[in-house]
């Protein structure tokens, strides 16, 4: 037999990703931006459409996309301990509600502080029923939604109809003589007010040069900075500091290890009834802050059905953003960047909508190649059959029909959801009943 022991081991061949330099996360992001402005030009330039990057649709995006990354930033506490929380949208609900009965009383800051309460004691009967009782969570989460619907209806007979309103409305929430939240300008960069001189416009006049490329990222930059409501930069304040609060603090490791391994968490002292409660009702609340977004921002009034299904789209965002918050806002960017080129076809003609057809094309593409150099040649072929459908689509028809060009967010989540459904590290303990003592 041949003494083999003192042969040095075979050199592991390199495989594809260890070829790939390595980049910070946060260039890694930038870049990824930059890439995805950079086909927005590519496409814009091919199809002669401006909508695609105007500073316009950037800032529909922020307004749209704010009460979805609260919804997702809402499900992302709950699920890191361990209760799913399909109740989003009746906690949205809720806070929107109790956002507009205390906003037509006093004013815009008490309907802030109403809404998140509202919110929050939706997320409260949800940890009841989940925590304490054991209730299956799914159903416990639809049943919040059809309490929400229903006793907001209820109430709205009792409150709203006797001050000027409906039982599906609400009085506005403006008063005359109380400030509204206001909305704020990046001073020397967006032409904000600085001590009461106007600053220069440094964003838009980049924007409005008309360069390939440095003009469109320019007009993302003007249209994020422009305009911005207060809440709109609380909500992205939120995001940094959900991932401080969750993966850098005493409070978020046990917040997490409950929904981990919630018997190892409770060895080793850890309330994890408590720490459920925490996640659920912090859910609830940033829940209901994305209802409050839409009373207070968007309409200075409730309306019934305002939600419109955010709160399952914050889902989406949650599952697309593999429960991290920086991946929650991408996704809410997502969707808000859907909502905006909805709202835009209706002065182009959906033009945008159908220049978004050979975008997706031209992104299967290129996944593709990237599919076929890690050599995932099924996963290559399926997404090039799918890019030259886009292809197709978009060449054969001069424009998208218009029951289409609204279902343009609705189809956007379900094309996430599959993709993003391969890569899911969900919490261990997600979903499932514990008992202190059980198995």
């Amino acid at each position: 037999m041949t003494d083999t022991s003192g042969l040095a081991p075979a050199p592991i061949a390199p495989t594809p990703s260890s070829l790939l330099p390595t980049v910070p996360r946060r260039v890694m992001i930038v870049l990824a931006l930059l890439g995805l402005v950079l086909l927005l030009s590519i496409i814009g330039q091919l199809t002669d459409t401006s909508g695609l990057t105007a500073p316009g649709t950037f800032g529909a995006m922020l307004r749209l996309g704010v009460p979805i990354l609260l919804a997702g930033l809402g499900g992302l506490y709950a699920e890191r301990a361990g209760v799913v929380n399909i109740g989003l949208e009746g906690m949205m609900t809720l806070g929107t509600w109790f956002a507009a009965w205390a906003g037509y009383q006093w004013g815009p800051w008490p309907a802030v502080a109403a809404g998140i309460l509202g919110g929050a004691l939706g997320g409260l009967l949800h940890a009841i029923a989940t925590v304490t009782f054991s209730v299956d969570h799914i159903i416990s989460g639809v049943a919040i939604i059809l309490l929400a619907a229903g006793m907001t209806r209820y109430l709205s007979s009792f409150v709203f109809v006797d001050a000027g309103g409906s039982v599906s409305t609400s009085p506005s929430i403006r008063h005359e003589g109380v400030p509204d939240i206001p909305d704020l300008d990046l001073p020397f960069f967006s032409g904000g007010d600085l001590f009461g001189w106007r600053s220069p416009d440094l964003f838009g006049w980049f924007e409005r040069r008309d360069w390939f490329f440095v003009s469109d990222v320019f007009g993302l930059l003007k249209g994020l900075t422009t305009d911005v409501s207060l809440l709109a930069v609380i909500a992205i304040a939120l995001v940094p500091f959900s991932a401080w609060l969750l993966w850098r603090t005493a409070f978020g490791l046990r917040l997490r290890s409950a929904g981990e391994n919630p018997d190892a968490a409770d060895s080793l002292g850890v309330s994890v009834y408590s720490m459920k409660y925490a996640g659920v009702v912090i859910s609830g609340a940033l829940a209901g802050l994305g209802g409050v977004v839409l009373v207070v921002d968007s309409a200075n009034l409730y309306k019934e059905g305002q939600v419109g299904g955010r709160g399952f789209i914050g889902l989406a965002a949650l599952i697309f953003g593999n429960y991290r918050p920086t991946g929650i806002a991408a996704g809410a960017g997502l969707f808000g960047y859907a909502d905006g080129l909805q709202l835009r076809s209706s002065t182009d003609n959906g033009a945008s909508v159908h220049a978004l057809l050979l975008l997706v094309a031209l992104a299967c593409g290129l996944f593709a190649a990237f599919a076929l150099w890690r050599k995932r040649n099924r996963l290559a072929v399926a997404t090039a059959l799918a890019g030259a459908f886009f292809a197709l689509w978009y060449f054969s028809v001069d424009r998208v029909p218009s029951h289409l060009v609204t279902a343009t967010a609705p189809v956007v989540t379900l094309v996430v959801l599959v993709v993003a459904s391969q890569r899911l590290r969900p919490p261990t303990y997600d979903g499932i009943p514990w008992r202190k003592g059980g198995r």
